[in-house]
């Protein structure tokens, strides 16, 4: 059975960081896209960063870029997001999610696999 389990979501205060983590079960993330999305209240769904793990290509999101790090351990098939600087706009839910045939990183519907999200709320 496929599976994504997000964890490390957390309260935190303005400039503050939090390390997001992504544990894939019934598949390699090493075939994989894996992207972190987001959510926040009453707006839609948006893409923050995506990793092609077999060969390390990322992309970020220009709102987090310089301040979010994607990264993954093949060894325990998780990716993670390290969050840096954050900011109030950046409270949402995230989620990570898994992509076989790598379509435009950005395309929340290209993704297979969905997990069911970590609360990130960032207090000023």
């Amino acid at each position: 059975e496929v599976q994504l389990v997000e964890s490390g979501g957390d309260l935190v205060q303005a400039g503050g960081s939090l390390r997001l983590s992504c544990a894939a079960s019934g598949f390699t993330v090493d075939d994989y896209a894996i992207g972190w999305f987001r959510q926040a209240p009453g707006k839609e769904r948006e893409a923050v960063s995506t990793i092609y793990v077999k060969d390390g290509t990322t992309f970020y999101a220009d709102s987090v870029k310089g301040r979010f790090s994607i990264s993954s351990d093949n060894a325990k098939n998780t990716v993670y997001l390290l969050m840096n600087s954050l900011k109030p706009d950046d409270t949402a839910v995230y989620y990570c999610a898994a992509d076989l045939v790598k379509s435009a990183w950005w395309w929340v519907q290209g993704y297979d696999y969905w997990g069911r999200g970590t609360q990130v709320t960032v207090s000023s």
